[in-house]
C-alpha cells in the first residue's frame, strides 16, 4: 500500500500563517500536519509515500526528508509546476506514475489519527472507495456526493442540497485496476482546456460512469479539515485530547 499526499497548495485562506510555509507544514501541536499524517499512515504499516509539493517546495522537500529519516520510510516528492495557476486535478495528474497497485490519494489538510485509517483499509473490495461523513446539512465549501445504497454515482460542491447524501471528506482509496481506469481518467480531463481549473473529484465522478465507486462512512471518527484560522483552533484542540 502506497499513500499519495496531495501537498502543493500554499492554503492562502490562512495568510498571515501561510506567507513563508505551506499549509501542510503548519504545526498542530509540536507536529507539522503533513507529519501527523504520515504518523497515522505509518502506525498502519504503511512506508511508501508520494507527497505532491509546490508552494515553498524547498521547505517541504526538506521537512519530508527528516521525517522519512525519523519514521525510517521512504518519501517520493514530486514537485507541482502549475500549483499557483490550476486546481489540484493537475497535482493528481503530475503524480499518476505514482498510482500503481493499490494506494491511498489523501488531501493535505486534513487531520486523523490511525483509527480512521484502519476504517479506510478495512473497507470492503473495489476498484474505488471513497471515504465520506453524513452531516445534517451541507455548506458551499463541502465535497458533496449522491449515491446510490453504497455507490457514489455523482460528486462535487455545487450539487443540489436535495440531491445529497453525505460528503467526501478527502480520502480515496484505489485497489485492482482502480488505480488505472484513475489514470486514464486524469489524463483525458487533462486534455481538455478546463482541466487546470478542475478539482480531481471532477475525475473521480467521471470514473463513476465506468466502474464501481464505493463509499465507507467515517462518521464517529475524529477528524478535521484545516481550511480557514478556526479550522487551526479547531485542529489543536483536537490533537490536545488526543
Amino acid at each position: 500500500m502506497k499513500v499519495i499526499i496531495l501537498g502543493a497548495g500554499q492554503g492562502k485562506r490562512l495568510l498571515p500563517l501561510t506567507a513563508e510555509v505551506p499549509k501542510a507544514l503548519l504545526d498542530i501541536g509540536g507536529r507539522s500536519l503533513i507529519g501527523r499524517q504520515i504518523d497515522a499512515f505509518a502506525a498502519c504499516g504503511v512506508t511508501e509515500f508520494a507527497v505532491v509539493t509546490g508552494y515553498a517546495a524547498s521547505r517541504m522537500e526538506e521537512a519530508l526528508a527528516r521525517i522519512a529519516h525519523e519514521k525510517r520510510i521512504k518519501i517520493k516528492t514530486i514537485f507541482n509546476p502549475f500549483f499557483s495557476v490550476a486546481d489540484n486535478l493537475a497535482s493528481c495528474w503530475m503524480a499518476r506514475h505514482e498510482m500503481k497497485g493499490e494506494f491511498i490519494q489523501v488531501n493535505g489538510d486534513n487531520l486523523f489519527k490511525t483509527d480512521l485509517v484502519k476504517v479506510l483499509l478495512a473497507a470492503p473490495e473495489a476498484p474505488v472507495t471513497v471515504a465520506i461523513n453524513h452531516k445534517p446539512a451541507y455548506d458551499a465549501d463541502d465535497m458533496k456526493v449522491m449515491m446510490d445504497g453504497e455507490r457514489l454515482t455523482e460528486i462535487g460542491k455545487t450539487l443540489p442540497a436535495e440531491t445529497v447524501n453525505a460528503e467526501a471528506i478527502g480520502f480515496y482509496l484505489f485497489r485492482g485496476d482502480g488505480g488505472k481506469a484513475y489514470v486514464e481518467t486524469l489524463d483525458r480531463a487533462m486534455r481538455d482546456p478546463s482541466g487546470l481549473k478542475q478539482w480531481f473529484p471532477a475525475a473521480v465522478g467521471m470514473l463513476a460512469k465506468r466502474i464501481p465507486v464505493k463509499t465507507v462512512a467515517l462518521d464517529g471518527v475524529q477528524w478535521c479539515e484545516v481550511d480557514f484560522p478556526v479550522d487551526l483552533q479547531q485542529a489543536r484542540q483536537l490533537v490536545s485530547s488526543w
